[in-house]
């Protein structure tokens, strides 16, 4: 796999940048940027490089449609405060327009794209689009790995339109996971939560087989709560998920896996009141389970404390309430203070993993933060990306 590097004469060329400016945004303001500031390092390698930097990415579902809340334009401003330079924005991606502001912008400028997302080919994978994409620039340089599990035009089809390279960020966050998975330090732990458990039942069975302990924990837990025969009253639970529950239960014995799950819980009558510290067998049929108790957090600060490697995927609880954060606040913080003190290695990933760690002020304390959701979970379980491939034959 071709990837950027530091020999690459690219002075006066045309990048194409595909990155993942996929931000959550409130009424026009971003309210969360690690994706932004995630990609910086690139970005500044190509202004020093002398590049013409054409930067393509796509923000929510217009599904084919012009969204104007889903404009990329605040994405330009908030670039250009980042790295104190003026970003054309254009309004289109593709066509006339686009070729030649692309190739009249001067050396380590850029030019941010609108949404690929307005033009519904984007999500189609086409043969067409990709053709016109690959106008735009001299070479294709992918850094979303985000987006790299998804065969879409811009992360795929266009590779064989182009000289196309993995970016910086993408071949480390590749080689970090990859690592984690099948080189890390033992013993590793992996605390996983989220709410679905089919949706990660791949993950979990080939983490199973390379972990020495996995912690379930957040609404996901709950099923396991449940298949254990204890009442969970109104809390979150997949349906029907009996034999996924079994099924890894059984693979953790066979390989043996720990399999730890919360000792007592944090529960209240709504996401608005306040939360009561109960034992499991203690919940009513009114409780709403939002965190992970005491006793819990403390078995889990002593499974951190014998671990050498730690993967964190999904909160532990109803962090975005001060009420029920403390599960996440305090895994986050404990991992923190043991990588800081060199006694581990800390892999987190996940939207709402990343979102918790940041909003607890512990992001310069874990070895990795991966901004990928879907991606980063679909190279746990082992799969082969369709935009890595890409790279790879193209």
């Amino acid at each position: 796999m071709n990837h950027l590097d530091d020999n690459l004469n690219i002075e006066g060329k045309r990048v194409l940048l595909r990155v993942d400016f996929n931000v959550p945004t409130n009424n026009g303001s971003i309210t969360e940027t690690s994706r932004i500031k995630k990609v910086l390092p690139t970005i500044k390698f190509l202004i020093n490089k002398k590049a013409k930097i054409i930067i393509i990415s796509h923000i929510g579902r217009p599904k084919g449609k012009i969204v104007p809340e889903l404009s990329l334009k605040p994405i330009a401003k908030k670039l250009s405060h980042y790295l104190n330079q003026n970003i054309v924005f254009l309004s289109e991606t593709i066509g006339l327009k686009v070729i030649q502001n692309s190739k009249k912008i001067p050396n380590g400028e850029i030019l941010l794209l609108e949404n690929l997302r307005f033009n519904k080919e984007e999500e189609l994978n086409t043969q067409s689009f990709a053709k016109e994409l690959s106008k735009i620039g001299d070479m294709y340089i992918n850094e979303a790995f985000s987006c790299s599990h998804r065969a879409h035009t811009s992360v795929c089809e266009i590779t064989k339109h182009i000289d196309s390279f993995a970016g910086k960020q993408l071949v480390e966050e590749v080689n970090t996971i990859e690592m984690l998975v099948s080189g890390a330090k033992k013993p590793v732990t992996c605390i996983i939560g989220g709410s679905k458990i089919s949706t990660k039942i791949g993950i979990l069975i080939n983490l199973i087989k390379k972990m020495e302990t996995i912690v379930i924990v957040g609404a996901m837990a709950n099923n396991f709560i449940k298949h254990k025969g204890y009442n969970i009253g109104k809390s979150m639970v997949e349906e029907n998920q009996e034999n996924l529950l079994e099924d890894i239960i059984k693979q953790c014995k066979t390989n043996n896996c720990d399999l730890v799950l919360p000792q007592d819980v944090l529960v209240a009558k709504n996401h608005n009141s306040k939360g009561q510290l109960k034992n499991l067998d203690k919940i009513d049929d009114t409780d709403l389970i939002l965190d992970i108790g005491e006793k819990t957090i403390q078995n889990i600060f002593k499974i951190i404390d014998e671990s050498k490697t730690i993967l964190w995927n999904g909160p532990a609880g109803y962090f975005e309430v001060k009420e029920f954060s403390a599960g996440s606040n305090k895994i986050a913080q404990k991992i923190s203070e043991n990588t800081k003190n060199k006694f581990l290695i800390s892999i987190a990933g996940g939207g709402d993993t990343v979102s918790a760690i940041n909003k607890f002020g512990c992001s310069d304390g874990f070895t990795y933060i991966s901004t990928a959701g879907g991606a980063f979970l679909e190279l746990l379980e082992g799969k082969v990306l369709p935009g890595i491939k890409a790279l790879e034959i193209n």
